[in-house]
């Protein structure tokens, strides 16, 4: 539940005293503020201008002016709810307190959640998530070096994953007594190595046969879930885009569609409505179906549970770990069929 205070409230925000900070910030910015909600991890601000939100920011000045001019275009090109970045009375993208720690201001949406219950809420996500690709790819300006994703940053990373998963396996291995995580983990690892092993080498081949035109690269949100899509009667809005770069596009749709498919067990009939509902929106290329694939093929979640309970006390096994890694097993078989059927459309 959001808390609402008064403004010059003193409550406490993000481990720092709102009075002292947040008013030192606020007092940079154009706008009178009436209220102020505690979120998770941000200050909501009722303000003459409007609803905005204040959260600390992590990145350089140069990455928030690329994305105040990016969330502009997109709200100047039809897509009307978008979080633009509000620039201080100096004409900054960032503000900052007397510690230098750095903040944004943008604007905000009242709004509930994409529902991952809901195949409604789900379609409707992924079809604005096409609008804003197809916005996006219109443009123009150059893309900054430091925002611009490596061709071979996937593979690296998979490769990464694969090579810790085979870390565990040797870890496990050399035990003599075996906890139940571990003993399904020694069941079930070959498997899944193979998988990223089939991923790997079918990613190396898409790099030396496809050139960036080819894969569809663009401005991607980069962090595309349900927390960061938010409905009411004005319609759907993306938020959020401070993780944005370039890269393949088709990299929000798979990331959102792996974490949709894997809470409905893998839906055929699900996932094949998602890849219809974001195609009959903004055709995917041939690129971008693979690419897609290959997001979708590699054990992602397998690699997640256990890389977790490799980087955490070992003499105690969390229980979560192991319903989750039950799961991901119970579903691979589901996971499987759909990938098999989804394999059919890609390109020769």
């Amino acid at each position: 539940m959001i808390e609402r205070h008064r403004n010059g409230c003193e409550s406490s925000y993000g481990g720092v005293h709102v009075y002292n900070r947040v008013n030192q910030i606020l007092e940079q910015y154009p706008f009178a503020v009436n209220q102020t909600y505690k979120g998770r991890g941000a200050l909501i601000l009722d303000t003459d201008a409007g609803l905005k939100i204040l959260k600390e920011y992590k990145g350089s000045e140069a990455r928030a002016d690329f994305l105040y001019t990016t969330l502009s275009f997109l709200k100047e090109n039809g897509q009307r709810r978008v979080d633009c970045i509000v620039k201080t009375k100096e004409e900054r993208a960032i503000a900052k307190d007397t510690d230098e720690t750095t903040y944004l201001v943008r604007d905000w949406y009242e709004g509930r959640e994409c529902d991952v219950k809901s195949r409604e809420d789900v379609l409707r996500s992924i079809r604005q998530l096409a609008h804003v690709h197809t916005t996006l790819r219109r443009f123009a300006l150059d893309i900054p070096e430091y925002l611009t994703v490596s061709p071979d940053a996937l593979l690296n990373e998979y490769q990464r994953h694969s090579r810790e998963l085979k870390k565990v396996r040797h870890y496990i291995g050399a035990k003599k007594k075996k906890n139940d995580f571990e003993m399904e983990f020694v069941r079930y690892c070959g498997d899944f190595l193979d998988q990223a092993a089939t991923v790997i080498a079918l990613q190396e081949r898409e790099l030396q046969t496809a050139g960036e035109e080819a894969q569809c690269y663009g401005i991607c949100h980069g962090d595309f879930n349900q927390h960061n899509v938010i409905f009411s009667r004005e319609g759907p809005a993306i938020l959020n885009y401070e993780k944005a770069g370039y890269d393949v596009q088709a990299g929000d749709l798979g990331n959102f569609m792996r974490k949709i498919l894997e809470k409905h067990n893998w839906n055929l009939g699900l996932g094949m409505d998602m890849l219809d509902a974001y195609d009959k929106t903004r055709s995917l290329k041939d690129g971008e179906l693979k690419q897609l694939y290959i997001r979708l093929a590699y054990p992602e979640k397998f690699w997640k549970i256990c890389n977790h309970y490799y980087n955490t006390s070992k003499a105690w096994v969390c229980g979560r770990d192991l319903e989750k890694l039950i799961r991901v097993v119970e579903q691979d078989e589901a996971k499987k069929r759909f990938l098999q059927i989804f394999s059919q459309n890609l390109p020769v």
